[in-house]
């Protein structure tokens, strides 16, 4: 342990250099081609292929697992991103273990999945390699389409459209393009800068023009947009942060494990984050787990996660929990904070245990207090900016069909959308079955399978 890992606050470089390039190296590194000919000869190749139901975008997993095994990775590659065009990006980040491997039938008969995921990467990290876009455009349609947001869902459909032969312009109020996967996913799980690599390679299919930092409700109108393009996509994810609205939230080194995680994301050299030597996070889910177990990487000694509900309700699932443990974060059940404690600055955070009723998390009198030199918070996210014309529940736009919002015109798909889990493939699949969508109502298709 360095002097700098016992210093008390928030500082940077608590570790040496070699020790942060282990910490943030691939988290899963990927088959060479004996290990992918070996775990590919594994599959059943079920006809029913409960693998492929359990997907969001439907690949057809004993299709593309064949062609691994037959010495094909390429036609594999295409097996996958005819489905899902960010394929790359979900063989790092989708909770297999809940998905497709959770239901191969090899659970059953040997305790262990067919590693879905990994053979997934490894097809599509050998086609993109070769820096070509697999895909054509069909001819020019004239037909322009404004997709807002450049995260996965619009990234998936701005793709489909171009494909299409439409004509894309992406509004996002970021600087670069990704979203999710360019701000909000850990390090360790996407490295060498794959993200930015990867809108590269789709955007090379042509037809798809990118534009910074606009954001709808500041300098992007929905009005605006109506009135020069032919139809419109919202991808805008969540970006409110919820509060916790709790005593003292407001001290110095409370902040959101968003953008911790954005910070960290966007780093040239990750010991320059700085992170506090004991650090709580509140919050149960994926971006709470991502959050306390990077700072555990960056150095941090004691790293708690604390969640106001029981085991059964965490979003984040076994798999990621076990991460947590394996990388020395306590996670804390049943607990809600109750103030936040310091004078300017975070000292330490009160929790009181809590009870879990009909109505939800119950305060009880008991309480225990935690040192805390920085919290990060990761309660959830909130739509932003959402325009008032368009019917909204539960904090989400309505959403009918394959995407068809209360305004005509208007499709929504992503984070941003009623119905959907936050996960990164169903986002993709959101993005390609409202372009398909899109289409078929630009073209008269849609009308005509109506009559």
């Amino acid at each position: 342990m360095t002097n700098s890992q016992r210093t008390p606050g928030v500082v940077a470089g608590r570790l040496d250099q070699a020790t942060y390039n282990s910490n943030f190296d691939d988290l899963h590194p990927p088959f060479d081609a004996h290990e992918a000919a070996v775990a590919a000869d594994r599959c059943y190749f079920c006809f029913d292929a409960p693998c492929t139901t359990a997907c969001p975008t439907e690949i057809d997993v004993p299709m593309f697992i064949r062609q691994i095994q037959s010495g094909d990775p390429d036609n594999a590659a295409l097996t996958i991103f005819s489905r899902n065009i960010l394929g790359g990006m979900c063989a790092r980040v989708c909770p297999t273990e809940t998905l497709c491997e959770e239901a191969c039938v090899r659970n059953a008969a040997e305790g262990a999945p067919v590693e879905i995921g990994q053979l997934q990467r490894y097809a599509t990290d050998h086609l993109m390699a070769q820096g070509v876009q697999p895909f054509g455009r069909a001819a020019a349609t004239g037909r322009r389409i404004a997709v807002v947001g450049a995260g996965p869902a619009g990234l998936s459909c701005a793709h489909r459209l171009a494909v299409m032969g439409h004509d894309v312009a992406i509004f996002d109020a970021r600087d670069k393009p990704g979203g999710l996967n360019e701000y909000g996913i850990a390090s360790y799980k996407t490295t060498n800068d794959y993200a930015s690599f990867e809108v590269d390679w789709l955007m090379k299919i042509g037809g798809i023009t990118f534009h910074q930092g606009r954001k709808l409700g500041e300098n992007l109108s929905l009005d605006e947009l109506q009135g020069e393009y032919d139809a419109i996509f919202l991808a805008i994810g969540l970006a409110g942060v919820n509060a916790l609205r709790t005593e003292g939230e407001s001290k110095a080194n409370v902040g959101n494990a968003v953008d911790f995680i954005a910070g960290l994301r966007q780093a040239a050299d990750v010991s320059t984050i700085p992170v506090g030597r004991d650090v709580v996070v509140i919050g149960g889910g994926m971006t709470a787990v991502d959050a306390a177990i990077q700072s555990r990487l960056l150095g941090a000694e004691n790293v708690t996660m604390v969640y106001r509900r029981g085991r059964e309700n965490l979003s984040a699932s076994t798999y990621e929990q076990e991460l947590a443990a394996s990388k020395g974060v306590q996670i804390i059940l049943n607990a809600q904070p109750v103030a936040f404690n310091g004078d300017a600055v975070i000292e330490s955070v009160t929790f009181a245990y809590t009870d879990n009723g009909p109505g939800g998390p119950r305060l009880s009198d008991e309480t225990f207090t935690l040192r805390a030199d920085q919290v990060l918070k990761a309660i959830g996210q909130s739509l932003d900016g959402v325009p008032g014309v368009i019917e909204t529940a539960d904090g989400k736009i309505v959403v009918h069909g394959p995407g068809r919002t209360s305004l005509r015109g208007v499709w929504a798909g992503g984070d941003c959308a009623a119905g959907g889990n936050d996960l990164t493939v169903t986002a993709v699949a959101n993005g390609r079955d409202a372009a398909e969508d899109i289409n078929a109502s630009l073209t008269g298709q849609a009308a005509r399978a109506a009559e």
